[in-house]
């Protein structure tokens, strides 16, 4: 009976499911940009390493407003803090942006001065080759492992750079290995137009400084990150003999921190732009209504009838309700087909990834459900209450 009466009233029907196909539809790729967005930076963040402490220099205090930033980091802290207690990795950092080339060839890369620890901070495979050792960075050695942006720029496609000699600020350097794509980060920076060398050759022969930029610390467990971040506190105040109302000159960032910052803030986004789109189900819903409190009026007679062969009044209820419930569904299967297709659609032209939960679907599934039956009450209601004799007599 419910799809025999839509279907005789095609267009009809079809504007009532409108509000509740756009609602779907609006609420499934909301939630799934929100949701892609919130893996985006998860991902990124995570590429950077997991129970990271990442410990920077911090603005000097002196006589002078807006004094500049004191680097006092150094690699004696680095390997003062690798003695702390709670420590699994640490690995310091200096960089400088160098033209770098092979042949021919000629690129403009990062390198990064460092250790090989931060290979295990970063959970960042080799795709060929070796990275760098200790004893390395000791000797002060002249190799360089490269990220797969400065291979593809600097070498042929195919050839394997394992063995090559680069020039990086007119000095040799072997290639030792080439990492894995790791992409963009957090800040949008390609990770993989990286140079990695031992510390020690950055520090004396490319950059000229006896500093760090930063020093890369994870802990053996996320639990342990608040109390790690006091003792290195504690621990660099010592060693760079600051008084006690002297501010850090060094900051640090608690990734783990910044993270659940993001994901809550993104949580947040997810509910509210939901909650933006779930007005135009209420919409529809009110459509449902208005469109079926003028169906009630048409069908008046038909009511009559039915009432007039031994329909109850529950009956009548029931087929209405029914009706409601159909147009609501319907219109909720088609807004997410409609959703599918557009958030797959969004994702390849823009290159943004969403991600589509099962959850979402079936919250607005079941919440255009409930708008079509709770809409739909009122004129089924209606339509229960008539009086048989007043609706045979209807014209």
């Amino acid at each position: 009976m419910a799809w025999r009466s839509i279907l005789a009233h095609k267009l009809r029907s079809s504007l009532t499911m409108l509000g509740i196909i756009i609602g779907v539809m609006a609420v499934i790729v909301m939630v799934a940009l929100s949701q892609g967005a919130r893996a985006r930076v998860t991902e990124r963040i995570a590429s950077m390493g997991s129970n990271l402490l990442v410990i920077m220099p911090g603005y000097s205090t002196g006589p002078v407003r807006g004094a500049s930033v004191t680097n006092r980091l150094t690699y004696d802290d680095a390997q003062a803090i690798a003695r702390l207690p709670m420590v699994k990795h640490v690995a310091p950092e200096v960089s400088t942006e160098a033209t770098v080339t092979y042949g021919n060839q000629t690129w403009t890369a990062t390198v990064s001065g460092t250790t090989p620890s931060l290979q295990a901070i970063r959970d960042w495979p080799l795709e060929i080759g070796e990275f760098f050792t200790e004893a390395d960075v000791t000797n002060m050695s002249m190799v360089a492992v490269i990220g797969r942006t400065v291979a593809d720029n600097l070498f042929p496609h195919g050839t394997n750079p394992v063995g090559s000699r680069i020039q990086i600020k007119g000095l040799s350097f072997t290639v030792i290995g080439v990492l894995t794509s790791k992409g963009a980060s957090m800040g949008g920076m390609d990770q993989d137009n990286y140079i990695y060398v031992p510390l020690t050759t950055a520090q004396q022969r490319l950059v000229g400084t006896k500093y760090v930029r930063q020093i890369n610390v994870q802990a053996e467990e996320a639990e342990a990150l608040p109390a790690l971040q006091e003792a290195i506190t504690t621990l660099l105040r010592q060693r760079h003999h600051l008084a006690p109302n002297v501010p850090d000159d060094f900051t640090i960032r608690n990734m783990a921190a910044v993270l659940s910052a993001i994901e809550d803030t993104t949580r947040i986004m997810t509910f509210l732009l939901g909650g933006i789109a779930a007005v135009s189900l209420v919409v529809g819903g009110i459509g449902i209504m208005n469109i079926m409190l003028v169906s009630v009026t048409e069908r008046t007679r038909e009511i009559g009838i039915r009432m007039a062969v031994g329909a109850t009044p529950s009956d009548i209820l029931i087929q209405f309700l029914v009706e409601a419930f159909v147009l609501s569904i319907s219109g909720g299967i088609i807004g997410t087909l409609i959703g599918w297709g557009t958030t797959h659609l969004l994702s390849y032209l823009a290159g943004w990834k969403m991600m589509l939960v099962p959850w979402v679907i079936a919250l607005a599934m079941g919440f255009a459900a409930a708008v079509g039956i709770f809409f739909g009450y009122y004129p089924a209601k209606r339509a229960a209450s008539a009086n048989p004799i007043e609706a045979l007599r209807f014209e």
